[in-house]
């Protein structure tokens, strides 16, 4: 059959060269065509009329009218006396008469109609009428010429579609064989050995690593005690590889790392090997998913008229210690308290539901709706909270059903994430700025990102307007790390990078960059959040400490290679705040006056 399909490609790949050589052909024989149908002068008036490929040249009223193969026309005239004027129009298009002129161009596009007569009345007296007749041939029309474009793509469309189904069936054993060697969950107890981020020493030591704050989830299948006595062996473990695989997806999906199976037991941790602030909402989102899931295998199972399963999850937030043992199969694994309690959690909760504890409850009840079940008594720790997370908040949720989260969500759950952004990158501007950068350095960073977000909240932006001028605001002054000149462009290198690991859109990431290119030197803001940032980045211009921060620029300068005195540095920048405006009107209100006060210091320093 393979052999069928080769043909047809081979035979249809042909047709299409063909047809695109005879296209190519017939567009360029078109345009140099130049039929000159008729001339005649007198010492009055020269007129031209042309289309792509007529070209009429007239001195006078015409004997018989033009016969035009294009419908975009232009008629040319020229009067050889220049105290006499002409004016012109196309009747049947328009009855206005152009202004008077000694020349003229007239151009016309598409005209739709078949009849036109051309006018021109000269100051003398004289009237030149020039009828026009359109006759496009079909093969010459625009429409039909697309149409072959049309069908020249479908035909290469159609031969790549036959040449992928030829290696289809090679294509299909390659994801047979990866899903084979990805998807074994077959047998009780097995572990992944997957290692996220860690090297074992020798001889089976455990190399750990302590995290401040990972949230653990345990899941217990309930109702397999019941259900395995209906079952043979290998449709049990088919049952819970379908349940187990489904849950891999969903931690995978929000980055949450498996740690292991043991039976019908799932236990996942997020927070590791990445630290982040926002693993107790993401692993919240996955139970609910994993929920939902086995709720809806629940009903499919009743329809059927089988047992079902159901699903114990419990969730805890704390410190853990991670590590990697064994010598000849490798084991990835936790151990602490967070995962003693987490496993509590699970145990002393209810099938179908999500137990958590008071501490995760903290870190997730601005989007959640939790419900207050009580306490429990922990070995060596006293009580703690339990809490049921029953969905997102509505106002979250898609549709206000609190399954899936919506717009407003992951823009707050984006707010949390920035501060794990702003970390890492002050961590590398901490580390990688050179030492003589005594004005732009992490403090100057910490500083603009701290005004753009007070101006934001003064001038009233949206949420996420004021998640994306911080942003910007953050990388505004990060290409420093990778060199002096142009850091504005190196900072717009970085954050597209970087910002897509952070769950930043595309469109959020161009408004970034935008307003990172209105930092340059001499560049105007054009709206709202481009003059917030410049107002935040020359905030200092008024401030008290001005001086100081200023002669710490003076500093950055001289020590990078740029002689310049003292005086001629306070020239600059008398002349640079005498023509600085602040954009915004709370940045008026604050710094305007007490910027003309730095001023006037400035100059009574040039004085003495």
């Amino acid at each position: 059959m393979w052999q069928w399909w080769f043909q047809i490609s081979s035979f249809l790949q042909s047709l299409n060269l063909r047809l695109l050589l005879f296209i190519f052909g017939f567009c360029t024989s078109s345009f140099f065509v130049n039929n000159v149908l008729g001339e005649r002068r007198n010492q009055n008036i020269e007129i031209s009329v042309r289309t792509e490929v007529d070209n009429y040249s007239l001195s006078s009223n015409p004997d018989t009218a033009l016969i035009l193969n294009r419908s975009d026309v232009v008629v040319f005239w020229k009067l050889h006396n220049d105290s006499l004027k002409a004016r012109c129009r196309l009747i049947g298009l328009s009855e206005e008469w152009s202004k008077l002129e000694n020349q003229y161009v007239s151009i016309y596009y598409d005209l739709s109609g078949n009849s036109y007569v051309y006018e021109i009345e000269i100051s003398n007296g004289s009237l030149i009428e020039i009828p026009i007749e359109i006759v496009v041939k079909w093969w010459a029309n625009d429409r039909f010429k697309q149409f072959l474009f049309l069908l020249t793509g479908v035909i290469i469309v159609l031969s790549a579609l036959f040449y992928f189904i030829r290696n289809i069936k090679v294509f299909k054993k390659k994801v047979e064989k990866e899903y084979e060697s990805l998807v074994k969950i077959r047998t009780k107890g097995e572990m992944s050995d997957k290692l996220p981020g860690f090297s074992v020493q020798e001889k089976g030591r455990i190399r750990s690593r302590k995290y401040r704050k990972v949230t653990v989830l345990f899941a217990d299948i309930q109702g397999f005690t019941r259900i395995v006595e209906h079952l043979n062996p290998e449709s049990l473990i088919d049952e819970l590889d379908r349940f187990f695989f489904q849950f891999d997806e969903v931690v995978e999906k929000y980055g949450i790392e498996k740690i292991k199976t043991i039976g019908d037991a799932y236990m996942c941790a997020g927070g590791i090997p990445e630290e982040n602030r926002t693993n107790p909402v993401e692993v919240v989102l996955a139970a609910i998913e994993m929920q939902t899931y086995m709720k809806k295998m629940q009903k499919q199972r009743i329809n059927e008229g089988f047992g079902f399963w159901e699903l114990r999850i419990g969730v805890h937030t704390g410190p853990v210690i991670s590590g990697v043992i064994g010598q000849k199969k490798l084991s990835f694994d936790i151990w602490g308290d967070t995962v003693n309690i987490a496993s509590r959690m699970e145990s002393s909760g209810i099938a179908g539901e999500i137990n958590i504890t008071g501490i995760t409850y903290h870190l997730i009840k601005e989007l959640f709706n939790c419900e207050y079940r009580g306490k429990m008594p922990i070995k060596y720790k006293g009580e703690t909270d339990m809490y049921f997370v029953k969905g997102i908040l509505p106002e979250l949720s898609e549709k206000g059903e609190g399954q899936k989260p919506n717009g407003d969500f992951f823009l707050k759950l984006q707010h949390i994430r920035f501060s794990d952004l702003e970390e890492f990158i002050l961590a590398r501007m901490e580390k990688e700025l050179s030492e003589n950068l005594c004005y732009h350095d992490v403090n100057h960073t910490v500083d603009v990102v701290t005004r753009v977000e007070l101006l934001g909240r003064a001038e009233n932006i949206s949420s996420e307007d004021l998640l994306i001028i911080k942003t910007a605001a953050l990388f505004h002054d990060a290409g420093f790390i990778i060199a002096y000149e142009n850091h504005e462009d190196n900072g717009i290198r970085l954050a597209k990078e970087i910002l897509p690991r952070y769950h930043y859109s595309l469109f959020q990431i161009d408004q970034v960059v935008e307003i990172i290119n209105v930092t340059k030197f001499g560049a105007h803001p054009r709206n709202f959040l481009e003059r917030i940032m410049k107002d935040a980045d020359l905030d200092y211009i008024g401030r008290t400490d001005f001086v100081p921060v200023s002669n710490n620029r003076y500093r950055e300068i001289n020590a990078l290679g740029y002689r310049l005195s003292l005086k001629d540095w306070n020239e600059k920048q008398i002349q640079f705040i005498s023509n600085h405006d602040y954009y915004t009107q709370t940045a008026r209100e604050l710094r305007q006056v007490n910027k003309e006060r730095q001023l006037q210091k400035l100059k009574e320093l040039l004085v003495v």
